[in-house]
């Protein structure tokens, strides 16, 4: 598979790269952090990150700019990004790693069958809306105990289970959008 410059330099990807930049800078800050003020930095990074997410979709489809290169580098940014997110919250919180196991399944499910019905000439068109839903729940989820990390145990587990609650109905609203596709093969 070939890309163009005009591929590559497309403003879309460009805010992907600028994404995935953005990760090795949020992980140290995030765990190299000894004031409050390094979490609101920590935090201020993730929300860029959201919002040059949101942007490079928006941009994508307002201005025809749909790429098979952003097709792939946009959802790497996204997972790159969430598993930093998990992997570094998981040092504050201790029950995170059952997020980190949800987004897991999640996302091998996700990968493993978008293979296979590639593989068969068959892919889903982007991400359903309850997936979008779930990534901005995530995400407004994971700022607030990131760049508030003196919040109470109990409002943290309270975030971390309305996460865990639409991680998993993303997950499970997905398996039929895959069967569907099985049958048309």
């Amino acid at each position: 598979m070939k890309f163009t410059t005009k591929e590559i330099f497309s403003i879309p990807n460009v805010l992907s790269y600028i994404r995935l930049l953005l990760i090795p800078v949020f992980v140290y800050i995030y765990i190299t952090a000894d004031s409050t003020g390094d979490y609101y930095v920590a935090a201020f990074i993730i929300l860029l990150s959201g919002l040059t997410d949101m942007f490079d979709g928006l941009i994508a489809r307002k201005f025809n700019q749909i790429t098979e290169l952003g097709k792939l580098v946009d959802p790497v940014a996204d997972k790159f990004t969430q598993a930093a997110i998990v992997a570094c919250l998981m040092f504050r919180y201790d029950y995170m790693w059952i997020l980190v196991i949800l987004l897991v399944v999640k996302e091998l499910f996700m990968g493993i069958n978008g293979i296979i019905l590639l593989r068969k000439g068959r892919k889903l068109d982007g991400a359903m809306w309850f997936g979008k839903v779930s990534t901005a729940v995530f995400y407004a989820a994971t700022f607030i105990l990131i760049g508030f990390p003196e919040i109470s145990i109990h409002f943290a587990t309270i975030l971390m289970l309305i996460t865990g609650v639409f991680l998993g109905l993303s997950f499970l609203l997905y398996i039929p959008e895959f069967l569907k596709l099985y049958r048309r093969v």
